[in-house]
């Protein structure tokens, strides 16, 4: 064998071992999808819901067309996110930290805007992130984006989930 036929042969293992690589995260990725489902309370992390969820957990609007009328549980936060969106991405892992805080006082959901659109559409995301707060009781409050860095977007929904959510008042010192 000469070099040249040596080279291909080690191009090709590399093609083969990059295929077989790929195929195996894309495989994990989807189990991991499949093992964050909604009958599974314990995992405190946020759920992927449809709309056919959202009617269930969150609101009938089918129903309700009118009025607010809240069927959790507890207290949600919904992200509505897209794959393609880099806000997302940076909101995402500040989320799943998030859910593991406040696991058993708050519920997290997820919207993909692409799968799901009329659910963005009922709720007008023009711009994503949005996120949708929902109290146990009174309306809905919606905001979209995130903040400047990592860190102050955490504090950003530490600050609505406690108020907003959680009804804890900051105490004012003067």
């Amino acid at each position: 064998m000469n070099v040249s036929q040596i080279l291909i042969i080690m191009k090709k293992s590399l093609y083969l071992f990059t295929a077989i690589l790929v195929i195996s995260v894309i495989s994990c990725k989807g189990q991991s999808e499949k093992s964050n489902s909604l009958t599974r309370p314990e995992v405190a992390t946020p759920a992927h819901i449809t709309k056919t969820d959202f009617l269930n957990l969150v609101m009938d609007y089918e129903k309700n067309t009118k009025t607010w009328v809240y069927q959790g549980e507890m207290p949600c936060l919904i992200d509505f996110y897209a794959d393609w969106c880099a806000p997302c991405h940076i909101a995402s892992p500040i989320l799943e930290d998030l859910a593991r805080k406040y696991a058993g006082e708050i519920n997290i959901y997820k919207v993909d805007i692409e799968k799901e659109k009329e659910l963005a559409s009922v709720f007008g995301v023009q711009s994503i992130p949005t996120f949708l707060f929902c109290p146990m009781e009174g309306n809905p409050t919606i905001s979209s984006g995130i903040a400047n860095s990592p860190e102050a977007t955490r504090n950003m929904f530490i600050q609505q989930i406690e108020e907003l959510l959680l009804k804890k008042v900051k105490s004012s010192t003067i």
